[in-house]
């Protein structure tokens, strides 16, 4: 069970047991639709993806220093990541 879309689409439940359901802070079963928990999207899907490929901090910084090509090199990379995972997509 996607708890992290449960959580997103609805804001009153406060926990979840994936044997039992999901339940309110008084206890109160929660009715989940799970075609719309299963189609959720993290909005910040993109910022993940785009920090697990984005070059090194330490390789940015080299780029910059040095300037130039490698700073072009660097941007053009940098670039490429982000046309990949646009802001607001998964």
């Amino acid at each position: 069970m996607n708890h992290e879309a449960i959580y997103a689409l609805y804001p009153t439940v406060a926990t979840i047991d994936d044997g039992a359901g999901a339940f309110d802070a008084d206890g109160n079963q929660v009715t989940i639709d799970l075609e719309a928990v299963n189609a959720w999207v993290d909005p910040n899907a993109y910022k993940y993806n785009r920090a697990r490929e984005y070059p090194t901090i330490g390789d940015q910084l080299d780029a910059l220093w040095k300037g130039g090509d490698a700073a072009a090199e660097m941007l053009a990379k940098v670039q490429a990541v982000k046309n990949k995972y646009p802001k607001g997509t998964e």
